[in-house]
């Protein structure tokens, strides 16, 4: 079995699109997900001249299929003055799972934090993915229990905006 884990590069988008909508089903929220993959093309490698992209990823290929991925963006910690990586989604197909394929892209981003000097690799997870929730102890990820994950979207966004 040969695994590439790389940085996302033009084109991955049409997987990561399709994985992004295979993640949303097994999360049971397919009828949520409206991403397109231009949507995530911008997202991955800006609009144009001058436009940042607003994530980074990776990709990951067994021999030679696209198997999975994961997403992250930059963010920052006031306390300690530099950045972290927060991964807004890690997904393996089914078909490649119990390889060690999640451990791989926690530790590639693990080490992104190490080489450039973040202090923390962050994310979150469904209380009911009970295997992801194994992996995430078994890496040495904290639960940060004394936190509570707020959001606001939808019509409250717009009520919120305009108040």
């Amino acid at each position: 079995m040969t695994v590439i884990i790389r940085q996302v590069r033009p084109g991955d988008e049409v997987e990561i699109t399709a994985m992004i909508r295979e993640l949303a089903t097994f999360e049971e929220a397919a009828d949520q997900c409206t991403v397109t993959e231009t949507q995530i093309r911008t997202a991955l490698f800006g609009a144009g001249p001058g436009q940042a992209p607003a994530v980074s990823g990776h990709f990951v290929e067994v021999d030679g299929r696209p198997a999975a991925f994961a997403l992250w963006f930059l963010n920052f910690s006031t306390w300690d003055g530099v950045c972290g990586i927060y991964l807004e989604d890690l997904f393996v197909r089914p078909d490649f799972r119990r390889r060690g394929l999640a451990r791989q892209l926690l530790s590639t981003l693990a080490r992104e934090c190490v080489e450039h000097g973040y202090t923390r690799l962050q994310w979150a997870v469904l209380n009911w993915n009970v295997n992801a929730i194994a992996l995430y102890d078994e890496v040495g990820g904290k639960p940060q229990s004394e936190w509570t994950t707020y959001r606001v979207s939808g019509p409250e966004l717009t009520t919120l905006a305009e108040g």
